[in-house]
């Protein structure tokens, strides 16, 4: 195609103002925002534009530009942050959101958004409040510390307590201890953004209490010992104890801190999972500041929970960083209704969907699964091969990292397609179904499925491998 003749065809692109008038007549625009239209309209006409620079001889009849502008204000408009379904068996999926909300939770942030609240406002003297003591007699009732307060994530917690207590100060911290977690945040790292001066002890795999000791200087602000739950370290090990180093402090007057991260308030050995260190034991060995996460193991909204000494966490308030990282409303009404709960340890592994989806026995997951493979098996006729599979769920959210939970799934072994392809097609549908792959097979582990997910699942499947045999 010659320049003129692409000239002559780019003369024929309609306008803005004439798309926008024939817009008026189309139904489908009445509920579009102006301003998204005529910005999708431009978008419209700039790809044309190109596209038949290039070449390319594009429609651009009228009708087929606005058609396309549509589809581009359709797609503006749709909301960015979207519920999907989790069927991969990871409990605690960091990229599918963490924890979800129990009812109560829901309940009360619905609650509070709706109207005002007494958020920094103390009802029986009617003067200013602290919004910290919403959650703060909860927090030391169930853990047994003295004070607490919530930030709004656990490596801001981090941070500000680093800050607060070891400001160009050393920080004495296990060579084995120094984590880095999701995104790339390391602990060296918030460590340096704190102000805190890093000395390492030890060694990766083994960390002795003369290595703290001899570590000790005037310039020492901190002991830290930070919980490694996202990895594990076998074989030839060695570690000093939370006890122990609280002890070495005592004696050398000076705060030990432990970050515990995924942080628990029971003991989840009781359901079969593996023996963690919880909170309370951490408040009970007397360390001085102990941090934790609200929305891995505890089953909460996201906030970084501080819990320690009167004195510690009374300078940590005082600190200005406090301000920047502090806990909305919304997270602090979710955030109480969640430890309510815990008065109640029964309870609070049947309402809290993170303990109840832990807790769950093999067994209940091959009862789960049972009637979804009827159902496929029914409904899918000759476009996949279904059948169980006994595989592992896993915790996620850097808890629990070699604990392997045994479910029963059910593993769909498309005919017409690939199992990549369908993987990426029940990705793309509404809501968006997120599995995994095992085998060349399409898993659904009914561990993380919530109600009604499953017959979502189901009816997807079913469209997706009929359509592909078309």
């Amino acid at each position: 195609m010659t320049y003129a003749s692409k000239q002559d065809l780019l003369r024929q692109l309609p306008g803005v103002d004439a798309l926008l008038e024939l817009a008026g007549t189309v139904h489908a625009t009445h509920k579009i925002p102006q301003k998204v239209l005529k910005s999708a309209i431009r978008a419209t006409l700039e790809s044309l534009r190109n596209s038949t620079l290039k070449g390319d001889n594009p429609s651009l009849a009228p009708q087929d530009c606005l058609a396309t502008a549509i589809a581009i204000a359709t797609r503006t408009l749709k909301p960015k942050l979207v519920s999907t379904i989790n069927a991969t068996g990871v409990v605690l999926h960091t990229n599918l959101g963490r924890a979800l909300l129990c009812d109560a939770a829901l309940k009360n942030i619905t609650t509070i958004a709706s109207g005002y609240s007494n958020l920094e406002f103390n009802i029986t003297t009617g003067k200013r409040g602290i919004r910290y003591s919403v959650v703060e007699a909860l927090l030391c009732e169930l853990t047994g510390a003295e004070a607490a307060m919530a930030v709004n994530n656990n490596a801001g917690a981090v941070l500000l307590c680093l800050d607060t207590l070891a400001n160009a100060k050393e920080v004495i911290v296990s060579r084995g201890e120094l984590v880095e977690i999701g995104g790339s945040f390391r602990i060296p790292d918030v460590m340096a953004k704190s102000g805190g001066i890093l000395r390492e002890v030890g060694t990766t795999n083994r960390t002795h209490m003369k290595d703290y000791e001899t570590a000790i200087t005037d310039n020492t602000g901190l002991l830290l010992k930070v919980h490694t739950s996202n990895y594990r370290i076998e074989g030839f090990t060695k570690s000093v104890s939370i006890s122990e180093l609280v002890a070495l402090g005592k004696t050398k007057g000076i705060k030990v801190m432990e970050d515990l991260g995924s942080g628990s308030l029971i003991d989840f050995s009781k359901y079969g999972l593996t023996r963690e260190p919880t909170v309370p034991d951490a408040v009970a060995a007397g360390v001085d500041i102990v941090t934790f996460s609200g929305d891995k193991l505890l089953g909460g909204p996201q906030a970084g929970i501080i819990l320690g000494t009167r004195s510690a966490i009374e300078q940590i308030r005082s600190n200005p960083l406090t301000r920047a990282l502090r806990i909305d409303k919304l997270t602090l009404a979710a955030l109480e209704s969640t430890l309510a709960l815990y008065r109640d340890e029964a309870l609070a592994v049947e309402k809290i969907p993170t303990l109840r989806m832990l807790a769950l026995s093999f067994d209940k997951t091959k009862e789960l699964a049972t009637p979804i493979l009827e159902q496929l098996k029914e409904r899918l006729n000759e476009t996949a091969i279904v059948a169980f599979a006994d595989l592992s769920s896993r915790t996620g959210g850097g808890a629990f990292p070699e604990l392997a939970l045994p479910s029963r799934c059910i593993a769909v072994t498309p005919l017409t397609l690939s199992a990549d392809q369908l993987q990426k097609r029940m990705r793309m549908a509404t809501p968006a179904i997120i599995g995994r792959i095992d085998n060349d097979r399409f898993i659904i582990d009914p561990r993380t499925l919530q109600p009604g997910d499953a017959q979502t699942i189901i009816n997807t499947l079913c469209v997706i491998l009929t359509e592909s045999c078309k």
